[in-house]
């Protein structure tokens, strides 16, 4: 795997356990913060890319406010967070994190 491949990866897990820790809705400004917190510096059109791919994979669902977006995890989403289920494209938490 390349990897440019794991680092979106883990990306878009980083944004299902900060949805999953803040129980279950932030906008997209707060996600980007939280991405800079574990690592990920990437800008916010980057993170609203990887909101729209996670909602067409059904894991979480997009309301835009003004011109926000407020992310809400779905119970598959909770479930691949929490590394009870896999879904391509999103990395897997290590056991016991």
């Amino acid at each position: 795997m390349a990897f440019k491949d794991m680092v979106e990866q883990d990306q878009r897990l980083v944004i299902l356990r900060s949805l999953a820790d803040v129980n279950g809705t932030a906008n997209d400004s707060i996600l980007n913060k939280m991405l800079d917190a574990y690592g990920h510096k990437i800008s916010r059109q980057q993170v609203k890319t990887h909101l729209y791919w996670l909602e067409e994979q059904g894991l979480l669902t997009l309301d835009t406010v003004l011109s926000t977006d407020v992310a809400t995890i779905t119970d598959r989403g909770y479930d691949v967070a929490q590394g009870r289920a896999r879904v391509p494209g999103v990395g897997q938490p290590r056991p016991g994190a």
